[in-house]
């Protein structure tokens, strides 16, 4: 039997979710969705195969009115919180996109509604699926790095301030930082094993601004949200360092804006035995007592595409209770705890403890 899907908001990101959907077939069937813009969601779900009468402009009448196993919630990150309780108390199970909620309190009361419920609450880490991420697993667990005591993480634009409500912090929770830089945060967590976090210290500036006057890059994230003129109160660069309970250390970079020539995406790991960068997939070491750059063979890069469709296929998979979930609730949530650390030492200048 196809599990039975909704979405709720229909912006950019919840059409990545969809094509993911749709790359399962039967397995899955479309057949609700909701957005704040009804336009939008009869759009969506014109484009999805769902019933003109399926589309709302609320969450709440479409939980209420529908048979409802499982929902996306691709909202703006306000709104996360809100709607997946909802889902869950309404009895599905929820995959959330990133950042999973404003702060860690309220990723905590998704999680505590998920427990509650017996349903699963899987977050939108998208970047833990990508054959990069799976390589440097498997290089790890065969012994090539070592201990890895400190990471460096990096999503850098040089003009790529998404606009609409991108840059409005009562919507988005902030600017870069809980935009790009989660994907890159929890990323280079997850190759670590998961440490726990303890401590971090960060900064943040706003410098440049929206610059919605300089032309957007055709390859960066654009809004779908239509506003007249984009309010731009968040940091438009973030820098921190973030301490974890085994002694490793993580950098972490994220602009929208900044004056670079190169616009970077990438994390790098190093170990005792060698360092691995993931832009270009080489490992560092030393060979023979000579300085060796070793490059991997095969698909050892991300591909959006095929990472949000294993991610939806590990969603799926762990509903049906044949496989474990990649990125789970408990995940979230730490990962919210070193957004809020990062944001506190930003505004008090001084390292925040992790509790």
């Amino acid at each position: 039997m196809a599990i039975r899907i909704a979405v709720i908001g229909t912006g950019g990101i919840a059409h990545a979710h969809g094509d993911a959907y749709k790359k399962l077939g039967d397995r899955v069937e479309f057949v609700a969705c909701a957005d704040l813009d009804l336009a939008k969601a009869q759009k969506y779900a014109e484009e999805y195969g769902i019933p003109a009468n399926k589309a709302y402009d609320n969450c709440y009448d479409m939980l209420k009115e529908n048979e409802i196993d499982a929902v996306s919630v691709t909202t703006w990150n306000s709104a996360h919180a809100e709607c997946t309780i909802a889902a869950l108390n309404a009895g599905c199970h929820v995959f959330c996109e990133k950042p999973m909620a404003m702060n860690a309190e309220e990723a905590k009361a998704m999680k505590e509604a998920a427990e509650k419920n017996g349903k699963i609450l899987m977050l939108g880490f998208v970047r833990r699926h990508g054959n990069d991420a799976k390589s440097a697993l498997n290089l790890i667990k065969e012994g090539y790095m070592g201990d890895i005591y400190y990471a460096k993480a990096s999503y850098l634009r040089r003009c790529g301030f998404p606009g609409g409500w991108f840059g409005d912090k009562s919507r988005s929770g902030g600017g870069p930082l809980i935009d790009l830089g989660v994907h890159v945060i929890d990323l280079a967590r997850y190759i670590m094993g998961n440490p726990k976090p303890v401590s971090a210290y960060g900064a943040t500036f706003d410098k440049l601004g929206a610059r919605s006057e300089v032309a957007l890059s055709a390859d960066d994230w654009q809004s779908t949200t239509e506003t007249e003129k984009p309010i731009f109160d968040v940091e438009d660069l973030a820098t921190a360092m973030v301490r974890f309970d085994n002694g490793a250390v993580l950098h972490v970079e994220a602009s929208f804006n900044l004056n670079i020539k190169t616009p970077t995406t990438t994390v790098e790991f190093f170990g005792d035995k060698a360092g691995l960068s993931f832009t270009p997939f080489e490992l560092h070491t030393v060979v023979d007592n000579k300085l060796a750059d070793i490059a991997i063979q095969g698909d050892t890069g991300f591909h959006f595409s095929n990472s949000f469709a294993a991610e939806a296929k590990n969603f799926i998979d762990a509903i049906e209770g044949k496989a474990e979930l990649v990125a789970n609730a408990e995940d979230g949530v730490t990962l919210m705890k070193i957004l809020d650390a990062i944001y506190l030492s930003a505004q008090t200048g001084k390292s925040v403890d992790i509790e």
